[in-house]
Order: C-alpha cells, then structure tokens, then sequence
C-alpha cells in the first residue's frame, strides 16, 4: 500500500515538473526570473502524441530593403522568414513533439491577404555546443543561446550551419544574419508577444515582426 502510495506521489511530482529541457538552458536566477505563465509555457511535457495550439494575430511587420531581399531569397530554403509587411491578420502556431530527433516541432501560419497563408516550419533540437538548435530544413540550423531580459524569455543565434549526414559546416558571416533575437514577453498569464528581430552591423534592423498570442485548450 506505502509503495502504491509512494509511486502515485512520484508521477504527480512528474507530472507537475514537466518538461525541463528549456529550464536547464538557464540558471536557477534567470528562470525563477521568469513569469509564471512564461516557466509554464516552456515546461510543457508534450511527449506521447500531446500538441498546444496558440492563436492570435500579427501586430507589426517591417523590413528594410536588405531585410526584404533577405526573406525573398530565403524561400529557396523553405521561406522561414515572413515575406509579407500584413498587419492585423491572423496566426496560428501549433508545437508537437519531434518524432525523430525527441525536439520541438513548432509551425507556424500567418493569414496574408493577398494569397494563401505563409507556413513556417522549424525544429528546435536541445542538442549541439550550446544546448538548443533550430532547424528549417534543406540541412539548414542555427545554435542558439538563451538569456532573460526584463522579465522575458531570448533566443539568440550564435552560428549558423548546414548539415549533410553527419557533417556539418559552419557557413560563414557574410551569407548569415549577423543576429537574430526571438523574444517571449507576458502581455498577462495568458496572453504572450512573440517578436523576430534581425540585426545587421552594416545594414541595421532587417526584419521585425510581432504578433500577440493565446492559448488555445485542445
């Protein structure tokens, strides 16, 4: 019976940790630093078929003329750059687990107004020299650091590479985004802003773009 109980104890502690993949990316200050609806979120189990679904619409949207070339070209690798400067449209992300490689599968959809939406789809992998890459297909990642700022979650690139089997090569500067920032920011416990941003030493702000999510129950 003590044993029955003593097991039943054990997958409820489990079940209330979550995931702690992302949680281990950062020290105990920076995530205890974090709202409680922002640790929730990035503590999701999603293992076993689970999914979440957030919804909600795109706010801002803007590219220098670097920036717009940049997305234009970049749908020779799939499009994982927003090509449209539409506001106020709708957007749905969807994450699942990875089947393959056991990360994150994130989708994203963006309404456009003149056509059919913009799909963007990547793969966070907690793997490699820094503990987290995103991948978008063709071979193509990037490693990614993690930080807190004022209260909201960062991703940073560090390098970006192309993998073919088990090679992989670095690509150099001068083809990349010198940095890109991806940004999770509590509007309240259940609403979130997610924001892109691209940085370029030589040709400033190349992209940024937010939109304000929810959850979706499923």
């Amino acid at each position: 019976m003590s044993q029955n109980l003593a097991t039943q104890s054990v997958l409820r502690d489990v079940e209330v940790i979550g995931d702690l993949r992302f949680r281990a990316l950062l020290s105990n200050e920076d995530w205890n630093s974090l709202p409680p609806a922002v640790r929730k979120r990035f503590s999701k189990r999603l293992a076993g078929g689970k999914s979440v679904v957030y919804t909600g619409r795109v706010t801002q949207t803007t590219f220098n003329r670097a920036g717009y070339l940049l997305a234009q070209i970049a749908r020779l690798i799939g499009a994982p750059l927003p090509t449209s400067r539409d506001i106020d449209v709708p957007a749905v992300v969807t994450v699942t687990e990875g089947m393959k490689h056991g990360g994150q599968m994130w989708t994203r959809l963006y309404t456009r107004r003149g056509g059919f939406p913009q799909v963007i789809q990547s793969e966070k992998r907690f793997a490699g020299p820094t503990g987290l890459e995103e991948h978008i297909g063709f071979g193509i990642g990037m490693t990614l650091t993690t930080s807190v700022n004022n209260g909201s979650l960062q991703f940073h690139s560090a390098n970006y590479f192309m993998q073919i089997g088990r090679w992989r090569l670095l690509l150099p500067k001068w083809l990349c985004p010198d940095m890109l920032t991806v940004t999770h920011s509590e509007i309240d416990p259940a609403r979130f802003v997610f924001t892109l941003h691209i940085e370029h030493p030589r040709f400033g702000t190349l992209i940024h773009q937010q939109a304000e999510f929810s959850e979706t129950v499923t």
